[in-house]
């Protein structure tokens, strides 16, 4: 009896279906953003002091016995159905992302994909750059591949930014493989990532502090990126000064919080935010200038948009006693603030049996 309920129990385990999944965390930039995109960087070293929150990116895979590939992407509320011939996927504007990672790793299987991610496309918190890391991440659990940290963002920012030519920096890849706080430098074709170890009574307070808003816009980051990128290789003054100071601020930034001031980190923010809108004029508009300058006025110290710029989420460091008097006011201006804590972990993969 003992030895039949078991040979049962194997059987019903082979039978399920084998899933492996991925999550990789979406970032809030708080200084140096745009110091890491080309050629700048390249030229000139870029720094960029970036965290992580409790939003993500998915990706499922189940494996197929054939040689069919399913993709249903929620975000973009899409379904596609592909067959694998042995050639490689071309490049149409069509899911593209995964198209570069089937690519890479020359997959010639059949798999049944869902993807999604806990932020809207164009919204600055990293959302592309993570949806590529969670998919190389799923590939890499399921072809047990593994790689270190380093390679893997390194390959996704590869994939993203040269096989692709999808314009950006390079901080999202590390920031969503790496996960936590961290002080990332580029220089040249090297990134070093430097995790902060921070005390837990000063990511309390800075908490408490911050508030998170999505402005109901999404924005095309990559026309911003390429007039930032245009007006630094023309050589343009107010540009070039302003990229410098970026990466000033985001030591002076990192230094702050490593101290655990706070109020200096808001002061520094307001700083780095002026010194943003002067990559291009596209990093800021009407309705943004008026929900900065809405939660200045009614208690914020500093703050700024997550990402390129143009809309999107912003976020705020505020006096403690007045966080809910901006939240108020935001709202009352079509604002939602958005609940959120930080996530000390990067990407991550594993595997269930439904």
């Amino acid at each position: 009896m003992v030895q039949g309920y078991a040979d049962g129990a194997v059987n019903h385990m082979v039978a399920r279906e084998m899933l492996i999944r991925s999550k990789a965390p979406l970032r809030i930039s708080f200084a140096g953003g745009g110091t890491d995109v080309s050629p700048y960087c390249d030229e000139r070293g870029g720094a960029v002091l970036s965290a992580t929150i409790d939003r993500h990116a998915y990706c499922t895979i189940s494996p197929r016995e054939d040689t069919e590939i399913s993709i249903r992407s929620l975000d973009f509320g899409r379904e596609e159905r592909w067959k694998v011939d042995g050639n490689q996927f071309q490049y149409d504007g069509n899911l593209d992302l995964i198209k570069a990672v089937l690519n890479h790793f020359e997959v010639r299987k059949g798999f049944d994909m869902f993807l999604h991610c806990e932020a809207p496309p164009g919204s600055g918190l990293g959302g592309s750059s993570t949806v590529i890391v969670a998919i190389l991440g799923a590939f890499s659990e399921w072809l047990n591949k593994p790689m270190s940290q380093y390679d893997m963002a390194k390959l996704a920012y590869q994939l993203e930014r040269e096989e692709l030519g999808f314009k950006g920096g390079r901080q999202d890849q590390y920031a969503a493989v790496f996960g936590g706080f961290n002080f990332i430098e580029f220089k040249g074709n090297e990134t070093i990532v430097t995790p902060l170890r921070i005390k837990t009574d000063v990511l309390n307070e800075l908490h408490y502090c911050m508030l998170l808003c999505y402005t109901g816009r999404t924005r095309d980051s990559a026309n911003i990126i390429q007039e930032q990128t245009r007006g630094y290789m023309q050589g343009q003054d107010e540009v070039v000064d302003a990229l410098d100071n970026a990466k000033r601020l985001a030591k002076e930034t990192k230094d702050a919080l490593m101290v655990g001031d706070i109020r200096r980190m808001g002061e520094l923010l307001n700083e780095s935010w002026q010194f943003k809108k002067r990559f291009t004029s596209s990093v800021s508009n009407r309705r943004v200038d008026e929900i900065y300058e809405t939660a200045m006025r009614n208690g914020a110290i500093g703050g700024k948009i997550s990402g390129a710029g143009g809309g999107g989420f912003m976020f705020f460091i505020c006096e403690y006693d007045h966080k809910h008097q901006v939240g108020d006011e935001l709202v009352k201006m079509g604002v939602e603030i958005v609940p959120f804590n930080f996530d000390k972990h990067g990407l991550q993969t594993w595997r269930y049996r439904a």
